[in-house]
C-alpha cells in the first residue's frame, strides 16, 4: 500500500487509466475479431465497410498508448492484407 499522498494519488490515477485503457482494447479486440469473421464467411462487401471502423479502432488505440504506432501499422497493414486476399 502507497503511503505517501502522492503515491495514493498515483494509485488512484494509474487504477482509472486502467480502466479506460482496458475497454479501448476490448473494443479493438472486439472489432478485429468481428472483422476476421466477416473475411472467413466471405462476406467481402461487409468486411471492406467494417475495416474502416477497424481502422479507426486501431488508430485510436495507437493514439491513446493501448498500442505502439508500429504495431498499430503492422496490424492495419495485415488486416488490410488479409482484406485483399479474399477479394
Amino acid at each position: 500500500m502507497p503511503i505517501t499522498t502522492s503515491a495514493k494519488k498515483a494509485l488512484r490515477v494509474s487504477a482509472r487509466k486502467k480502466v479506460f485503457n482496458d475497454r479501448r482494447q476490448g473494443a479493438l479486440k472486439g472489432a478485429i475479431k468481428k472483422f476476421k469473421k466477416l473475411v472467413a464467411e466471405k462476406k467481402t462487401k461487409e468486411a471492406r465497410e467494417y475495416f474502416k471502423t477497424v481502422q479507426k479502432a486501431i488508430d485510436k488505440g495507437a493514439k491513446k498508448g493501448v498500442l505502439k504506432p508500429n504495431a498499430a501499422a503492422r496490424k492495419k497493414s495485415r488486416l488490410h492484407k488479409l482484406l485483399k486476399k479474399v477479394s
